[in-house]
Formats: structure tokens, sequence, C-alpha cells
């Protein structure tokens, strides 16, 4: 069958025919979009960076939300701890897997309705909602409370990312959505460290707060401070989307009843594209799947570095810092020569560099050459991520963006649960099988591997992302012009 063309974007004729006379209005955003673009060569260089102004306020409202997320993060986890009593650990993953199941089943549906509602309201509506339901957190006292907290959360933020990634392509021009792609990267989890110092700074401030008598009925210790200040950022973020002059699209508002025969159509028309658009299909193939395999990372980068690098816990932080450090790298370098590259045949490629590089590092033996592998693994990781959202975006009509990024960070989640849970059973089956059969130990000639469980598995997981990636190309060098 072939490919649905791609969309025709309203920005494209904007540029071409020029600006209207006289200035523009709120209806007329694409136009004014495409008007502050052109005149963007003029302007200072960071401006440049952004696209366009419109970006950059939603640019720095996801980072004000992203610093939020990460600072409300540690205060939940810290939280769960406390509340789990002698069993700590139980509580954090039961509170994590609150955030987790949600996506999973609401997901798709999520989608629909950034669809079919405006996007700036989901954003705004989220964004306050999140921040009132944070503000509810000092006064929980149980775990069941504090799932039911987590879940309203996740439900929230399952709204608030699809709209946001919809909305990217009508703020910028399409050169430059690599760029934004990066820069989008950087608000998300560039934060984290800032968010976990900040959480250490508040901490040792809620000490003196907490012997003013005032403030005794909002309950002031470490973690309802840094939720206070979390429901601050998620206001400021609201307060700056809410400035925003996003295009008015064809499709009207829902209103009255809820139409479930027309959700559950909408839903199938979402499936039934990315059945039948090769671009689509091949990039959530490549995300998804490489997900599973380079997941395993995780949960299996402590034993690698013990049993294999001897590099004990030391070994597995300067693992994450290298795979940190290369994905950084492979955002810069995307986004300087983005607009050189063809986004599809890179996307795949980078795919393929990450399975065979996994390969490559589960094949060393110390920490070094490990190392080397790991930040090349990170370029192409960030690679992957950068470009595969670019060109969703370029591909998929506006109507439909919603629904196609509600399905990625519905299988985002749930291949990378599928990874964290299999990883470990797999690692301790193949060591199994590798003691029973070899001893551990496989000899070509002079040369002796060590073969546990955890290198099998690590094996496997290269294996997995060089099949999605070889997918990923046949599947796109099949589709039609």
């Amino acid at each position: 069958m072939a490919e649905p063309s791609p969309p025709r974007r309203p920005e494209d004729g904007a540029r071409r025919a020029g600006p209207p006379a006289g200035p523009p209005t709120a209806n007329q955003p694409t136009v004014q979009i495409g008007a502050i673009a052109d005149a963007l060569e003029d302007r200072p260089a960071l401006l440049r960076l952004f696209g366009t102004p419109a970006f950059f306020r939603l640019w720095l409202s996801q980072v004000v939300s992203s610093l939020g997320d990460w600072l409300g993060f540690v205060a939940i986890t810290a939280i769960a701890a406390r509340i789990g009593g002698s069993s700590p650990g139980a509580a954090v993953s039961i509170v994590l897997a609150a955030r987790l199941v949600p996506g999973f089943f609401l997901g798709p549906a999520a989608g629909v309705l950034v669809d079919r509602l405006n996007r700036k309201k989901v954003m705004v509506t989220c964004d306050v909602g999140r921040g009132l339901v944070l503000a509810t957190l000092p006064f929980v006292d149980t775990l069941p409370g504090l799932v039911v907290v987590s879940l309203l959360l996740e439900v929230l933020t399952l709204l608030w990312s699809p709209a946001k990634e919809a909305s990217v392509p009508n703020l910028v021009r399409p050169e430059s959505l690599a760029t934004a792609n990066s820069l989008s990267l950087v608000a998300a989890y560039g934060t984290f460290p800032i968010g976990s110092a900040l959480f250490a700074g508040l901490a040792t401030l809620s000490g003196p707060l907490a012997d003013i008598d005032a403030l005794d009925p909002l309950r002031i210790n470490r973690e309802s401070l840094a939720i206070y200040v979390d429901v601050l950022t998620f206001f400021m973020s609201a307060l700056l989307i809410s400035t925003l002059a996003l295009p008015q699209r064809d499709r009207p508002e829902r209103r009255g009843r809820i139409d479930f025969r027309s959700t559950f159509r909408e839903l199938a028309e979402g499936a039934r594209f990315i059945r039948e658009s090769r671009v689509v299909r091949s990039v959530i193939l490549g995300i998804g799947t490489g997900l599973v395999g380079g997941g395993m990372v995780v949960p299996l980068g402590p034993i690698m570095s013990a049993q294999v690098l001897g590099a004990g816990e030391a070994g597995f932080g300067l693992l994450l810092t290298a795979l940190g450090l290369g994905v950084a790298g492979g955002m810069v370098a995307v986004a300087v020569v983005q607009r050189r590259l063809a986004h599809e045949r890179v996307f795949v490629a980078a795919v393929l560099g990450f399975g065979v590089l996994q390969l490559g590092a589960a094949s060393m033996s110390t920490i070094t050459p490990a190392l080397a592998f790991v930040a090349v693994m990170g370029v192409c990781a960030g690679a992957v991520y950068i470009l595969g959202f670019t060109v969703l975006q370029t591909h998929v009509a506006d109507e439909l963006r919603g629904r196609i990024f509600a399905v990625l960070y519905t299988l985002v989640r749930f291949c990378l649960l599928l990874a964290f849970t299999l990883a470990p059973i797999l690692s301790t089956l193949l060591d199994d099988l590798s003691d029973r059969l070899v001893d551990r130990h496989v000899s070509l000639g002079d040369v002796s591997m060590f073969v546990p469980g955890v290198r099998l598995t690590l094996f496997l997981g290269g294996a997995i992302i060089l099949a999605a990636g070889l997918l990923a190309r046949v599947s796109l060098r099949g589709r039609a012009p």
C-alpha cells in the first residue's frame, strides 16, 4: 500500500506567500511564525538557535516543569521510603509502578483527547492540575494515598507531553525541528542533576523554616518544602504557556457527552496511519525495539562492571557518565549538522550503530575500551531520539500528531518496563545455561572469553537492536516516493 504523502504545512505556504498586510491576528499564527522566522537571520545567535520567540517560551516552560518533575520525583521517592517503614524498597517500587501503569491503558486515549481539544488549554490545565495535586502531597501519610497522587500526576503528564510534542512543528520551521528536539531533550533530562541538587539545598533550608510556628499548618520538612517549590514550577509553566499564540486548528472542540464510538474510531484512525505509513512505522519500531535491547544496560550495568570488567560500583558510575556525555555529544552533533542530514537514513544508521556498539561494549573485558564503546553508544542514542521525533513531526499531519506521540510514549514505557523486567531473568537463565554447557568460557584458538549470563544477555540486546535497524532499513527502502 502506498504511503500517505507528507502533509503540506501551513507555514510553508506562509513563507512563499509572505505575511498579509496589517498586523497579524491570533488566527494567523503560522503566518506570523513565517515572518518571525525570516527575520531571525538578523537576530542574536541565541534566538536563532531556538528558532522563534514562541518556541523559546515553550522551551522555558518545559525547563521549569521538568525541573519540577525531577524535584517532585526525588521528593516522592523519599516520602515513599519514609512511609514504607521496614520495607522502603517495596514502597518505592509500588509508587514507581503507579507512574508507569496508567500509560499502558490511557496513553492512546490521551492522544485522542489531545487531537480533539485545544492543545494550549490542555497544557495549561495539566500544569495547573499537577500543581494542585502536588499541593496535597505534604498531607498524605499513607502508601495508598501516595499511589493515588502518583496516578493523578501521571494521567496529567500523559496529556501534557503529547500536546507539547504535537505543538512544536507549529512553532518552528521544518528545518529547525531537529534542533528544537535537541533542546527539548536537554530540558527533559538535563534538569535532573539540578533538581537533585535543589532538593539537597531545600533539605538544609527546611530545618530553620520548620521552627517557625506560623508555618506549622504547612507541615514543613525536607520533602514538603521541595513539593511546594515543585508546585510553583508548574504554575510558572502554565503562565508561560498561556501567553503562546498556537495555531487555530480546523477541528472543532467536542463538548457535551462523551462519544465512545467516535473515540474508538479516532484511535483506529491513528493505528491505521501507523500501519500504512512505512516511515512512521519504521521510526516507532526502531525506537521501541531499540529500547528493549538498550534498556537492558540499566539493570545489568552494575553486574557487568563487577563480574566482567572488574571495576565494581565505581566502574558502573563511569559507564553511566560516558553514556550521558555521549548522548549530549550526539545531541550537539545532530543540532549542528541536521540541515545537511538525510534524517531517515541517518536515523536507521544510528539504530544499527547502537546495536553494533552494544555488542562491542559487551565484548570488552576491561573498563577503558568499554567506556569508549559506551560513549559512542550514547552518541547514537541521542541521534536516534532526536531524529526519530523529528521524522515523526515531519511526516504526521497536525490532526494526528497527538495520537501518534501518545502511542510512542506508551511504547517507550512498555519497552523500558519489559527490558528492566526481562534482563535480570534472562541473565540468570543464560548464566545457568552457560555454566552447564561451556563452564562460562568459550575458546577460539588461543583466545578465551568469559561468557556469564550478563554478557550473553547484553549480546542478545545488541542483536535485538540490530534486527530492529535492519527491519527499519528494509521498510524505508521499500516505501513509495
